[in-house]
């Protein structure tokens, strides 16, 4: 009983794989305009060009009330921290994910911007746009090892990053939400 089970089964595998097209055949029938349901890293090409760099992105947020980088440092001094909306030139993104972006200060300086939670990423080719970030800033001391990882991702040399040996003291913005519009200011 056992031998004629086992039997059927064989046969039905052998006559089901008789059956099957062979792979030259299955590779004939798809047409050369056919897109592949899903994108893997190998078959695709991001670049400048395709990605958009400019639209609202996070909690929504309104252009109302943002202020001018020269404000923004004013009613920053004394302060650690505070709640606020700023509009400043976009100086560079991070090319791996969009997970951060630096924004120009207008005083030779920048800022560094983090997204809540990483709930929310930005173009990774926005440079140069104008931003509009609502969110809470903060004084902070910045690690070489975080000062390092944050220079491989925005596309440094390895001699930049082996230049890096102390901790910084920074800005550090954590936006809740993001407007960029095109051009550098508004």
């Amino acid at each position: 009983m056992k031998t004629s089970i086992l039997s059927l089964c064989l046969i039905a595998l052998l006559m089901s794989c008789q059956n099957a097209a062979p792979k030259e055949e299955v590779a004939e029938k798809a047409t050369p305009t056919e897109e592949p349901a899903v994108e893997t890293a190998e078959n695709t090409t991001t670049d400048e060009a395709e990605e958009p760099t400019t639209g609202a992105f996070g909690d929504a947020i309104t252009a109302d009330g943002a202020m001018n980088t020269e404000a923004f440092l004013t009613a920053m001094e004394g302060k650690d921290s505070m709640d606020v909306k700023v509009m400043a030139s976009i100086n560079q993104c991070c090319r791996k994910k969009g997970c951060w972006m630096t924004v120009d200060l207008g005083n030779g300086e920048e800022m560094m911007v983090r997204f809540k939670n990483y709930g929310f990423f930005v173009p990774k080719y926005a440079d140069g746009n104008m931003a509009i970030m609502e969110g809470r800033v903060r004084v902070e001391t910045v690690s070489v090892d975080a000062l390092r990882h944050l220079a491989e991702d925005g596309g440094k040399s390895e001699e930049e990053i082996a230049a890096i040996t102390e901790p910084e003291k920074q800005l550090m913005f954590e936006a809740t939400g993001v407007i960029i519009k095109e051009g550098g200011t508004m």
